[in-house]
């Protein structure tokens, strides 16, 4: 059986290094995942007058969570938290009351940074949010990357062979998170 990742970072930004780390990630996912990358561009700010039924590309959203196996956020850190985009996400995505779509997903959860404090307070916070939300927590490796900047090269490969193994291991440990709790298809 094949375990579908749903992968999604908390930037807009068109190239944001932690999109680019997504791709990393797709092409060392292990045998028996897919990783499929998905942009949170269309998902308008969070308005509970708007929640049920939620605007259609909320609706889209939560349709792919509720679809994936598992989930990989990848994310920034802005002003020492959570970025405004990706906790707007997590919102829409547990309403209205009573349609969580995050409940008893496995999620593993890295950062990056062109700072060298990397992404760890706002790992914090999102560990936090996604306790909250029900969500099966993969607790280590603890990934958050600083620097980023200096780890792809002028031709956007990324370089850092280190921090590739410790984004492999991460993606194991989510392939046997999920393994223990289930999934959405089995």
């Amino acid at each position: 059986m094949t375990l579908h990742v749903l992968a999604f970072a908390g930037s807009l930004r068109k190239d944001s290094f932690n999109h680019r780390l997504i791709g990393v990630c797709q092409g060392l996912a292990p045998e028996g995942m897919t990783l499929e990358a998905y942009r949170l561009n269309d998902i308008p700010v969070f308005n509970q007058d708007d929640e049920d039924p939620p605007p259609a590309p909320v609706a889209a959203f939560k349709a792919k969570i509720l679809a994936a196996d598992a989930l990989l956020i990848i994310s920034p850190e802005y002003n020492w938290g959570m970025t405004g985009v990706l906790k707007n996400a997590l919102d829409w995505g547990s309403r209205p009351q009573g349609a969580n779509s995050w409940a008893g997903k496995p999620v593993a959860i890295c950062g990056a940074s062109p700072g060298y404090l990397g992404t760890v307070k706002s790992q914090l916070m999102l560990r936090q949010v996604c306790w909250a939300l029900d969500m099966k927590v993969l607790p280590k490796p603890e990934l958050i990357i600083p620097a980023i900047h200096e780890k792809f090269d002028e031709s956007g490969n990324f370089t850092d062979e280190r921090i590739k193994g410790q984004l492999k291991k991460m993606l194991e440990g989510l392939m046997s998170l999920a393994a223990l709790g289930g999934s959405a298809s089995s």
